[in-house]
């Protein structure tokens, strides 16, 4: 069972497709959203959830006093999940985050080269399949929606190759390892 873990929703409950996910543990989360916090990057934070799975990354920065969420998920299902998700969080927040709340069911790089607008925080939690070619990519055309105090956080196996942070303008502020999760932290302003 995956929850949100803290904030004006903690506690609530929320499913997780059936198949091409991998929802992030709880005691990664913790671990994110603590540091999160302690770098003021969650209040009033404009959030996009990339790959989002189940939703819980943008849905528990939500929680936890983010202004509003996109979160971007390719599969019809999952989608599907990710809505419901969005609906028991908004119930738990009193109806607050239905208009606060939206999902797009579409590829990352298709949602990138059309959206507008700037994010403040953004999750990158791409499949273990994607190419480094395609994530990095996916990088390069999130640069332009970036606010300039934004911070970014990449999720992927340790075993996998670090983003090429540099070839979409961002600089590495914070790398961690927990068990076969590796994350990466990036803010803009790479030279």
């Amino acid at each position: 069972m995956t929850r949100i873990i803290a904030g004006s929703a903690g506690g609530t409950r929320l499913e997780v497709p059936g198949q091409g996910t991998r929802p992030t543990s709880d005691r990664v989360r913790e671990s994110l959203f603590g540091a999160l916090a302690s770098m003021d990057a969650i209040a009033d934070a404009r959030v996009l959830d990339l790959y989002a799975g189940s939703g819980a990354l943008g849905l528990e920065a939500l929680s936890r006093g983010a202004r509003s969420t996109v979160l971007v998920e390719r599969g019809r299902g999952a989608a599907a999940v990710i809505r419901r998700n969005a609906a028991a969080v908004s119930r738990a927040l009193g109806g607050d985050a239905a208009g606060r709340t939206t999902v797009q069911e579409s590829s990352v790089h298709a949602y990138l080269v059309r959206a507008t607008g700037l994010f403040d925080l953004v999750f990158s939690d791409p499949p273990y399949d994607l190419t480094d070619a395609e994530m990095n990519a996916d990088l390069v055309a999130l640069a332009p929606l970036l606010s300039p105090d934004a911070v970014v956080v990449i999720e992927r196996a340790k075993r996998s190759t670090p983003p090429d942070l540099a070839a979409a303008g961002l600089a590495l502020i914070r790398e961690r390892v927990y068990g076969d999760t590796a994350l990466w932290w990036a803010e803009p302003g790479a030279s």
